[in-house]
C-alpha cells in the first residue's frame, strides 16, 4: 500500500505538477478548528525541513519520507485528529494522497534556523508565506520564534515574525507563534523551559505585530502551567516535543489542557514515533486527553 502511494505521488510530481493545486482546490475544508471534544488535535511534521530528523537515538528517523508519510496517514485517519502542520513538500504529498479533507492545515513558515548550525537563531522565512497559505485554502501559518538575548540576530527574528503576523492577520488566518527564550551553550542553542523563561517568551511574542486578533501561541508544557498560561489571553496550543516518559508527558498535557486559554495539542514526533511503535494507539491516547 505504501509503495502504491509513493508511486502516485512521484507520478503526479513528474507528469502532472498541476495536480497539487487542483487537489488543494478540491479539498474539503474543515468547518471548525476543533473536534467533537471541543479542542484542536494537530499533528506536526515540519521538523525535517530544519534538518531535525532525530527521534530518540535514531539520527535519521524522520528522514525516511515514505515511512513518515505512512505514519502521518495513520495519524490523520484516527478519530479526533483535527489537523496537520508541515512544510509545503509534505503538505503537497498529503494533498496528492487525498487525506486532508475535513482537516485544518497549517503551513510552516520559517525553517532556515537549521538544527545545530552557527546561524540557528537567524531563522529566516524559507517556507510558506501568508499569500500562499491563503491561496492554498489553509487555515494559518506557524513561526518558530527563538529569542536569544545573547545573539544579535534576534531583532531580525522578531521583526520577521511580526511581519508574518501582520500578513496573516490581513488574510484573517491564524498566526501560530512558537516562542522560546533561548541561549548559546557550548556552541549549541538551548531553550530555557523554566516557567519564568516561558512566561517571558509569551509576553514578548504576544506583542508582535500590528494586530493580535488572529495570533495564537504554540507553547511547551512545563512546570506551573497555570501561572504560565496566565501570561496572555491569546489562545494557546500545547506542543508535545520529544517524550522520554510517555506516562508523565500525557499526565502533564492533560493537566495543562484544563487551563482556559489552552485550545488543544500540536504534537509530532512523540505520536508519530512512539517508543512502542503504535502510532494509532499513541494518537488515540492523546485525543482522549481532550
Amino acid at each position: 500500500m505504501l509503495s502504491d502511494n509513493v508511486s502516485r505521488i512521484v507520478d503526479a510530481r513528474v507528469n502532472d505538477p498541476g495536480a497539487i493545486a487542483a487537489a488543494a482546490i478540491r479539498r474539503v475544508k474543515a468547518t471548525s478548528l476543533f473536534g467533537e471534544h471541543g479542542k484542536a488535535m494537530i499533528i506536526a511534521a515540519d521538523h525535517p525541513a530544519r534538518g531535525a530528523n532525530r527521534v530518540g537515538d535514531d539520527e535519521a528517523a524522520m528522514a525516511d519520507r515514505f515511512e513518515l508519510l505512512d505514519r502521518l496517514c495513520t495519524a490523520l485517519e484516527r478519530p479526533g485528529v483535527t489537523g496537520v502542520l508541515a512544510t509545503a513538500d509534505i503538505l503537497e504529498d498529503l494533498l496528492l494522497l487525498g487525506v486532508l479533507d475535513g482537516k485544518s492545515v497549517f503551513g510552516s513558515m520559517n525553517r532556515a534556523g537549521l538544527a545545530g548550525s552557527v546561524f540557528e537563531i537567524d531563522d529566516r522565512f524559507t517556507g510558506y508565506d501568508a499569500e500562499t497559505i491563503a491561496a492554498m485554502g489553509f487555515d494559518g501559518g506557524k513561526m518558530l520564534t527563538r529569542i536569544a538575548l545573547d545573539d544579535p540576530a534576534t531583532p531580525s527574528v522578531l521583526e520577521n515574525t511580526a511581519r508574518a503576523v501582520d500578513e496573516l492577520n490581513e488574510h484573517r488566518l491564524i498566526a501560530m507563534v512558537e516562542p522560546f527564550l533561548s541561549s548559546w551553550q557550548n556552541g549549541r542553542i538551548r531553550n530555557d523551559l523554566s516557567p519564568e523563561a516561558v512566561i517571558k517568551s509569551i509576553t514578548i511574542a504576544s506583542g508582535l505585530g500590528r494586530r493580535s486578533a488572529y495570533t495564537w501561541l504554540k507553547l511547551p508544557v512545563v512546570d506551573d502551567m497555570e501561572r504560565v498560561l496566565a501570561a496572555s489571553t491569546l489562545p494557546a496550543l500545547l506542543l508535545g516535543g520529544e517524550v522520554k516518559d510517555p506516562d508523565a508527558a500525557f499526565a502533564s498535557w492533560g493537566k495543562a489542557l484544563k487551563q482556559p486559554t489552552a485550545q488543544g495539542l500540536v504534537v509530532g514526533r512523540s505520536l508519530l514515533y512512539p517508543t512502542n511503535g503504535d502510532v494509532a494507539g499513541a494518537v488515540d491516547r492523546a485525543v482522549s486527553l481532550l
